[in-house]
């Protein structure tokens, strides 16, 4: 058996600081620009924003709480895996299939969004259509595109690293970019540049971002759908299970409340500093919010530095989930290789990201792909959690040896009839159709499992897994023993590289700072804006180049 296939090792697993960067990283991304604006041209109230993405994001938190790092932490494996042990080949072709399916989809959002960026550097005009109106932006598109599928294929790792510095920039720059916005919104609605206090953000916000109106003049949604639809975005992950393939390495199962890093921040701050941002450039540039799109948004808030959130958090994340749907896709394809796979699936990915749709529906489109992966969810519940509470044997397919699991391939389509059912019969928001989905999924399963042996007993099979698993933890052992250990870097040279990396972040927010609080009037805050946009890139690339050279000091220690 592959490593992958075995539980992690105890000498593997990451301390919590670890996950804390790793959510921070990924849910803090340039598709943050397009769903901050989603909520604006959705008609959402300021009110409805500030509670319902609290109360939606927290029970996300919860979800990856009290279902998936449990199960991840318990059996120290991916769902892959996981899924192979109780539902055979069969399912686990289909669930790779989807997977190529959502994650091409996602990287393809991402490769439109960095593109974005691009066409507002070239003075390309927005796409805003569902399909591409300008052959200059497919050229874009294209060559974003093959940078991506290239990386994917030979430069992951370096990739991955890059995207966990990127985080606390990420961060700053999410700060920063409502601040230096804030002055015109304050001048459009109540007069004047400076706020007196939150009477003023709240009254500006109401007026000017979140109206609780459409686009066309219409009521928007309300708290249930703003809930609803900042915990379902994720939904693939928690209830869909996905992210046992990083939870396993957790330590503790109460590690799984360092995705409130990611959520409270990249899906609750940045979103709303996201919308925050698509107002104020909308008044700047006299158009609809709707009208813009991420390149637009984040050049007015940021300057050029603006352009490289876009381009990198949006090339990083492309890049996550184009590995994601390679590696899927050689589970289908066995015979080939990774390259090969992620090469292939690569070009579709770019045909598919020279339509605006992707980027522009993304959170629809990620809200449909949970409620195609959330039964998979829920037939892993049902047999991890449910099964040993009601006298039923936990992998009682893979100790029958069945390499097609019946119970488990009907009831995830029968969870999607009736989830896709409940949707066009239009009984409840869309929202929240994974909820009764993921349940009834549960039902259907433990009913069928329980009709081809699974409420039997299986003593001797039972044995010789865990003889089997007492030799993997030898193995484990031995491994240890010999791994190099991890030595810190505490040279002068890096520290120092560390401080003026961190320095660099302050002085960017507290250049926002200054264009928030400062400016008297519209020309003093132009003058403390402009200053921002110079010295802010210039900080961005003193701060990329001095964190990626502590990283790189810091991997030669250890290799």
């Amino acid at each position: 058996m592959s490593e992958e296939q075995l539980p992690v090792a105890k000498h593997q697993l990451k301390n919590w600081k670890h996950f804390l960067g790793i959510y921070t990283g990924e849910h803090v991304a340039a598709t943050e620009f397009v769903f901050g604006a989603t909520f604006v041209a959705l008609g959402a109230t300021m009110t409805d924003i500030l509670l319902g993405l609290l109360i939606g994001n927290l029970l996300a938190v919860l979800s990856w709480t009290f279902i998936t790092t449990p199960i991840a932490v318990d059996t120290r494996m991916s769902l892959y895996t996981y899924l192979q042990k109780i539902a055979g080949d069969s399912m686990t072709r289909l669930y790779n299939w989807a997977n190529v399916i959502i994650f091409t989809v996602i990287s393809a959002a991402m490769i439109t969004v960095s593109a974005t960026a691009v066409r507002f550097a070239l003075g390309i005009p927005a796409q805003l259509n569902w399909y591409p109106t300008n052959m200059a932006f497919v050229f874009v598109v294209m060559a974003v595109g093959i940078i991506v599928v290239l990386v994917a294929m030979y430069g992951f790792n370096a990739v991955s690293d890059f995207s966990r510095i990127c985080a606390p920039w990420l961060f700053t720059m999410f700060l920063s970019g409502p601040l230096v916005l804030m002055p015109v919104l304050a001048d459009a609605v109540i007069g004047q540049t400076t706020l007196s206090g939150w009477a003023d953000f709240m009254q500006i916000g109401s007026a000017s971002v979140w109206t609780g109106l459409t686009a066309s003049g219409e009521p928007g949604i309300g708290l249930i759908e703003v809930i609803g639809f900042s915990w379902a975005a994720n939904t693939i992950t928690h209830f869909g299970l996905i992210d046992m393939a990083m939870l396993r390495y957790a330590k503790r199962k109460a590690y799984g409340l360092t995705t409130s890093a990611g959520m409270l921040f990249g899906h609750y701050i940045a979103w709303i500093s996201a919308g925050i941002m698509g107002a104020g450039t909308a008044i700047i540039v006299q158009k609809s919010i709707v009208q813009l799109d991420p390149g637009d948004v984040a050049y007015h808030a940021l300057g050029l530095s603006g352009l490289v959130i876009v381009i990198v958090a949006g090339w990083t994340t492309a890049n996550a989930n184009l590995y994601r749907a390679g590696l899927a896709a050689q589970a289908v394809f066995p015979k080939s290789s990774r390259n090969r796979t992620t090469f292939i699936v690569g070009l579709i990915t770019v045909a598919i990201a020279c339509f605006p749709f992707v980027f522009t529906k993304l959170l629809p489109l990620l809200t449909y792909a949970g409620l195609l992966v959330v039964p998979v969810g829920g037939i892993v519940f049902a047999e991890h959690v449910i099964f040993p509470k009601i006298g039923f044997s936990r992998y009682w397919a893979h100790y029958r040896q069945l390499s097609h699991s019946t119970p488990a391939v009907a009831s995830w389509g029968l969870g999607l009839v009736f989830g896709f059912g409940l949707n066009a019969l239009d009984v409840m928001s869309f929202y929240y159709l994974f909820i009764p989905t993921w349940i009834f999924t549960i039902v259907v399963y433990t009913v069928l499992a329980a009709r081809y042996g699974a409420n039997q007993q299986y003593p001797e099979q039972q044995a010789q897994m865990e003889t089997f698993y007492a030799r993997v933890e030898v193995h484990q052992q031995e491994q240890a023993a010999q791994a190099p250990v991890s030595v810190e870097d505490k040279t002068t040279a890096s520290r120092l590289l560390h401080i003026i990396s961190v320095s660099s972040l302050l002085i960017t927010l507290a250049l926002a700072l200054q264009t928030f609080l400062f400016s008297a009037g519209m020309p003093e805050y132009e003058s403390h804006r402009d200053m921002f946009f110079n010295i802010a890139f210039a900080c961005t690339l003193v701060y990329f180049s001095t964190a990626y050279w502590a990283m790189r000091r810091q991997k030669a220690l250890t290799q």
